[in-house]
C-alpha cells in the first residue's frame, strides 16, 4: 500500500527527482518523471514502475486516487498547489507527478525484424518536436521510432507530456552509428529508405514507389540544418511535401504528422 507523506520540506532528498532541472542526472540515476493523470496511466499500462508520486492534496482523492492504488507499497507525497509549485518551480496544471523508472530498450534487430514502417530521427534535440513525432508515429500507422545518437532522450520531461504517453506505446531505440551507417542498416534489413528534405531532386510523398514499399523507413532531421548530406545520398528516394503560397517548408514535427498519415499502414 502507498505511504502518504505530507510535503514538510522542499529539500528533503527524495524530492530530488521533481527539483532536479537536469534531465541527464535523472537519466543516470535510471529514472524520468511522468507528468499529467492520462500520461501517468499510459506509462503503467506499458508497464512502467512508478518510484514515487507528487500529488496535489485534493486529487489524493480524486483523480489520483486510482493511480495511488496501482502504484503499490511506494512514498505519495502531497501538499498544496503552493507548495508543489515553489517545489516543482512551475504551476501543475493536473496536480500529479510521478517519477518512474526506465526498462531496457528493445533489441534493434527485434525492431528491424517485426516493423514495416519506422521512422528515424536524426539529430533532432528538441523535446518538444521529438514528443509531437512520437505522438503522430503511434497514432498514424507507424511501427517503431529510432534514434541516432545526437537526438534528445524521448523521456525528457517535456517530450513525454507533448507525446501525450505515446512514447510508451512505440517502441523505440538508438540505432547507433554514424551517418550514412544507420541508412545502410535500415537497407541491409530491407527496408526503403525515404529521407525527407528540401531538394530539387525529391518524390512527393504519395508517388508509389514510396507509399507501396512493403518495408519502409522514413528519415526527419533537425530544425534548420536538416539531415545531413550524407545520410539523403545514402537514401532510396528523397521525399517532399507539396507546399501552397510560396511556403517551403513545415516544422519536422508538422511535416512528420503529414508524412506519417500519408505513408502509415492503416
Amino acid at each position: 500500500m502507498a505511504v502518504l507523506r505530507e510535503i514538510t520540506d522542499l529539500k528533503a532528498p527524495e524530492l530530488a527527482p521533481y527539483t532536479d532541472t537536469s534531465e541527464l542526472n535523472l537519466l543516470r540515476e535510471g529514472v524520468f518523471v511522468a507528468e499529467s493523470p492520462k500520461v501517468i496511466r499510459t506509462a503503467l499500462d506499458a508497464g512502467y514502475e512508478a518510484v514515487s508520486l507528487l500529488v496535489e492534496d485534493k486529487y489524493v482523492t480524486g483523480q489520483a486516487a486510482d493511480i495511488i492504488a496501482r502504484a503499490g507499497d511506494i512514498p505519495v507525497f502531497h501538499g498544496s498547489s503552493a507548495a508543489l509549485s515553489e517545489l516543482t518551480g512551475y504551476k501543475l496544471t493536473q496536480g500529479v507527478l510521478a517519477a518512474m523508472k526506465r526498462t531496457s530498450l528493445p533489441d534493434i534487430g527485434d525492431i528491424l525484424r517485426d516493423s514495416h514502417r519506422i521512422a528515424l530521427l536524426e539529430n533532432i534535440m528538441n523535446q518538444t518536436n521529438t514528443g509531437a513525432i512520437f505522438r503522430s508515429a503511434a497514432a498514424l500507422g507507424f511501427d517503431a521510432v529510432l534514434l541516432t545518437d545526437g537526438c534528445s532522450d524521448p523521456l525528457f520531461r517535456r517530450s513525454v507530456r507533448v507525446s501525450m504517453g505515446s512514447v510508451f506505446l512505440i517502441p523505440w531505440a538508438r540505432i547507433g552509428g554514424s551517418s550514412p551507417e544507420y541508412i545502410r542498416t535500415l537497407r541491409g534489413a530491407g527496408f526503403v529508405t525515404a529521407a525527407m528534405a528540401l531538394r530539387s531532386d525529391t518524390v512527393t510523398i504519395d508517388d508509389p514507389r514510396v507509399t507501396g514499399a512493403d518495408r519502409l523507413a522514413v528519415v526527419l532531421g533537425t530544425e534548420g540544418d536538416g539531415l545531413l548530406p550524407s545520410t539523403i545520398e545514402e537514401c532510396d528516394y528523397t521525399i517532399k511535401i507539396p507546399m501552397s503560397h510560396g511556403v517551403d517548408s513545415l516544422n519536422v514535427a508538422a511535416a512528420s504528422a503529414v508524412a506519417f498519415w500519408q505513408l502509415g499502414r492503416h
